[in-house]
């Protein structure tokens, strides 16, 4: 393990989208890599150089030991493909997003077979993390190689993760319930606003306090969450009938008062 790229301090890591996840990744990564990243804005310079990144081309980013992709889902396929050509043997390509099955799928047939994939889903966002990353949950999916045990140890060891080993099927099942709703509710809670802010309950200052930790999340999010996740589009339609099902019995409850 010692030998691994993930744990050798002179390994470079290329990050492919320099949004606020990238830059979250690079803000606990900064220390422990060579750290490059590739965003087609031409705005992140300044950000890139107060933690320590280099922005470079798609290219040489490409050319790094790992190689995290960070870009939305509707250009990631684009992306593997740019990057496919260009990475080296031994590499390491892990994405962070917010599906799995979609994007392992695309990884494991564009990418050539002597690089190693990990899918991974850190169960956190820039809002949930403001107070550090110790203890929160990433999930990590092997796809290809072995890896991920090595990335998984990383995770844990260096930056004291709780690490969740599925596969991507399961993480898709499991994630359109647990970000599924919690983000169809904060959107309608949102549109109802503005919410009461004085008189309130413990249990709503903590639906309020989950809103706040998605709300401004990029558009991208909750259209990968919805949209991507081949489950979220059946478990969304439950949510709904059920609500309109409660709704029923409690205006036919009103009728016979």
């Amino acid at each position: 393990m010692k030998n691994s790229r993930v744990e050798n301090a002179t390994a470079s890591v290329g990050i492919i989208g320099f949004g606020a996840f990238g830059q979250l990744i690079a803000k606990h990564l900064n220390q422990k890599f060579k750290m490059l990243a590739y965003d087609p804005s031409p705005h992140l310079r300044e950000d890139a150089s107060k933690l320590g990144v280099s922005i470079a081309s798609l290219g040489q980013v490409a050319k790094c030991d790992v190689i995290v992709v960070a870009s939305p889902v509707s250009s990631f396929e684009s992306v593997v493909r740019s990057i496919a050509p260009i990475c080296r043997p031994g590499a390491i390509i892990v994405d962070v997003g917010s599906v799995k099955v979609q994007p392992s799928e695309i990884m494991d047939r564009f990418l050539p077979e002597y690089v190693s994939i990990v899918a991974t889903h850190p169960l956190f966002g820039p809002q949930s993390a403001r107070n550090g990353i110790r203890g929160l949950k990433v999930a990590v999916c092997p796809i290809r190689g072995h890896h991920h045990t090595h990335v998984a140890a990383f995770l844990r060891k260096h930056l004291g993760l709780h690490v969740i080993v599925t596969t991507p099927d399961q993480h898709d099942r499991d994630a359109a319930t647990v970000q599924g709703i919690t983000h169809l509710i904060a959107k309608v809670l949102l549109n109802m606003g503005p919410l009461p802010s004085r008189m309130t309950t413990k249990s709503f200052d903590l639906i309020s306090e989950a809103i706040s930790m998605v709300q401004h999340d990029a558009p991208e999010v909750f259209e990968a969450i919805e949209s991507a996740n081949p489950y979220a589009k059946e478990v969304r339609q439950r949510f709904f009938s059920m609500a309109f099902e409660l709704n029923s019995f409690l205006e036919d409850s009103e009728r016979h008062d």
